[in-house]
């Protein structure tokens, strides 16, 4: 079945919500955004999480920030998983001492570009696990865009190597998407939003939609 994140969560009880709704993973964002959390609200969520369940991972989410940084705020608030959202080489990856998630950002790559850069990481990360996130490409911005990229170039590369995908996905286009694409997993964050806020009504039907 596919896994679901819900990530940009910035309140305990639409974690909790998140979690009773079925999600796998839950994601807060580190870095500079209108989503973003202090290290003091995210241990406050993962503790939220953990007294819900005990098999959802918590996932922090950073871009272009220092490793060193990176390993204090996920070990101080007991993260499960470290989303990198920007501009980190897959060298940077090997100072991380969390499971990654590492997102590749879709401009106008080839299959073969996108291959090449995957495999680029596995030879890498020989001794991490990690994970491929598929954002949308839009400049300025990392995450959140609200924007759908190509997804039949998703659709070869995740025949091949499991990915999660994310951008534009909401209720309405999650089944679509998982259909085309058959992606590991699928991350939503404005798709679930109501006026920049997040929504439980629209959190529980992205599940059950993305869960059917």
């Amino acid at each position: 079945m596919t896994k679901v994140k819900i990530c940009g969560i910035q309140e305990k009880g639409h974690a909790i919500a998140a979690v009773e709704a079925g999600a796998d993973l839950i994601g807060m964002v580190f870095a500079k955004s209108r989503r973003q959390v202090t290290p003091e609200q995210a241990k406050q969520i993962v503790e939220a999480v953990r007294q819900t369940s005990d098999t959802v991972k918590t996932v922090g989410v950073f871009v272009n920030t220092l490793a060193y940084e990176v390993n204090r705020i996920a070990r101080d608030c007991n993260l499960d998983m470290v989303q990198l959202s920007g501009d980190e080489s897959w060298e940077y990856c090997e100072d991380i001492q969390k499971t990654i998630i590492k997102a590749i950002h879709m401009k106008n790559q080839t299959d073969k570009e996108m291959t090449v850069s995957i495999v680029a990481g596995t030879d890498v990360l020989t001794d991490n696990l990690y994970i491929v996130l598929l954002d949308t490409h839009i400049e300025g911005q990392y995450g959140g865009t609200g924007k759908t990229f190509d997804w039949e170039l998703a659709r070869s590369i995740s025949a091949r190597y499991p990915i999660f995908v994310a951008g534009g996905l909401d209720p309405n286009n999650v089944q679509e998407a998982i259909k085309t694409m058959k992606p590991l997993g699928v991350d939503v964050s404005s798709g679930v939003e109501t006026d920049g806020v997040k929504d439980v009504a629209k959190i529980r039907k992205f599940i059950s939609e993305a869960k059917k």
